[in-house]
């Protein structure tokens, strides 16, 4: 089972050999079996990949992201057909109804919500129980805007009433390499389902390649907030990205049993999809969940 996210932070030659992934510096090559390999982080543009190689990892459905010279993701290579009925699964998706999209999406906002409550009240801020407040309130698609109010409150609580989500701070610059590397994760598991991740639940935006994948990580993004909030005072560099990476490793627990956040993912994205049609088979992920 594949399970190792390889981050290449060296200027390297990455080249394919025997099903081993070949990384070549300077004064040290390494063998890497591609059936270890979940994703692979390319953190150094200086680095050249081989295309023999990048047809393999496609073939072994293994994620390559790259990032661009301030070290923040730009975009990924995953492989076009993850499933075999992959035809099946987008005729299905092209005929969701707007009703089931709405009620889906209720659900969904309503476990973000709750999540950021969980947050809140484990760094101790009576403030999670407006945020449960909203949770409550939140309507068929959304239509008030809960997600809209609750962030905005959750935001200012996390990090001060001076935070703006979306502004040139280190601490967005923290959540967005952790939510560009969730996002990853997300779609690699949309595309294993044999789903197209520009047609979302919510999301619409037709400049966005990955609409249905934003839907989708809504509830996780509390995972990278947890981490960005208990390290404030560290710099985003490489060691800070390795422990971001990691922590999808790191186990939750998950109708009724605990899985690495990987699985989870994995299982979430899945029993999700199926649920379109069949709102009461929803599961959420609730952060926290002892």
């Amino acid at each position: 089972m594949s399970f190792r996210t390889v981050v290449i932070s060296k200027q390297s030659k990455l080249s394919y050999k025997n099903s081993f992934l070949v990384v070549k510096q300077e004064k040290d090559e390494k063998y890497i079996h591609l059936s270890e390999i979940d994703t692979i982080i390319i953190d150094n543009p200086s680095s050249v990949v081989t295309c023999f190689l990048l047809k393999e990892l496609s073939l072994n459905k293994i994620n390559i992201i790259f990032c661009d010279e301030k070290h923040n993701p730009f975009g990924e290579l995953a492989s076009f057909y993850s499933r075999h009925n992959s035809s099946k699964q987008i005729k299905k998706q092209i005929s969701w109804k707007q009703p089931d999209k709405d009620s889906l999406w209720r659900e969904i906002i309503k476990n973000k919500i709750i999540n950021q409550a969980m947050l809140l009240r484990k760094v101790d801020d009576d403030k999670y129980e407006m945020l449960l407040n909203y949770a409550n309130d939140v309507e068929i698609g959304d239509i008030t805007n809960r997600e809209g109010h609750a962030a905005k409150v959750y935001f200012n609580a996390l990090f001060g009433n001076d935070f703006i989500r979306h502004s040139e701070q280190e601490t967005n610059a923290a959540l967005n390499y952790g939510y560009a590397i969730l996002l990853s994760t997300i779609n690699k598991e949309v595309k294993a389902n044999g789903y197209l991740t520009e047609l979302g639940i919510n999301h619409t935006n037709e400049f966005n390649q990955f609409n249905l994948s934003c839907d989708l990580m809504e509830p996780f993004r509390v995972i990278i907030d947890n981490f960005v909030y208990y390290n404030k005072d560290r710099k985003l560099d490489s060691d800070y990205k390795l422990d971001v990476v990691n922590l999808f490793n790191h186990t939750y627990k998950y109708q009724s049993k605990m899985y690495t956040l990987k699985d989870i993912i994995k299982l979430y994205v899945k029993k999700t999809l199926d649920s379109i049609e069949n709102i009461e088979n929803y599961e959420a992920f609730i952060y926290g969940e002892e």
